[in-house]
């Protein structure tokens, strides 16, 4: 189990999060936002990127869940929110910044052109693993144009 915690404050922080968490799936219904706690949950199967770069260890996901909290508005397009079941992919976690303060808009891209928008008071995100790792037969890659 990689037991990976981390926490971000700032759009740096937020970076490496994005960093450990490119490359997880996840089922829409593994997707929540409670409004009056203003926190969104998604909970996804994670690429352990920190174990699949070394030489003779097997490549693995794990059990992760990404909380983001004092969120405001929850946003999407590109998929259909009405199938709870489709497998979405997670390419990138960014901050967007509403000029000199520290609320904006938390963006988890998705392949395929889709993404899900969080309006956010300011950065506050967990990274958690969940479960021990299991192995996986297919590395991530990304063609380059």
């Amino acid at each position: 189990m990689s037991g990976l915690k981390l926490m971000a404050l700032d759009s740096e922080d937020l970076s490496v999060i994005s960093t450990h968490m490119q490359d997880s799936v996840f089922k829409l219904k593994d997707a929540s936002f409670d409004r009056k706690s203003g926190q969104f949950l998604l909970s996804s199967n994670r690429f352990v990127w920190e174990n699949g770069s070394k030489k003779g260890q097997p490549q693995e996901r794990c059990r992760s869940v990404l909380a983001l909290k004092r969120v405001g508005n929850v946003r999407s397009y590109g998929f259909d929110r009405d199938n709870k079941e489709q497998v979405l992919a997670l390419l990138a976690v960014q901050f967007n910044q509403n000029g000199e303060g520290p609320d904006g808009t938390v963006e988890l891209t998705l392949s395929g052109g889709g993404a899900i928008a969080l309006d956010v008071e300011c950065i506050e995100a967990q990274l958690s693993d969940v479960s021990g790792g299991w192995e996986t037969t297919s590395k991530p890659h990304h063609p380059q144009d």
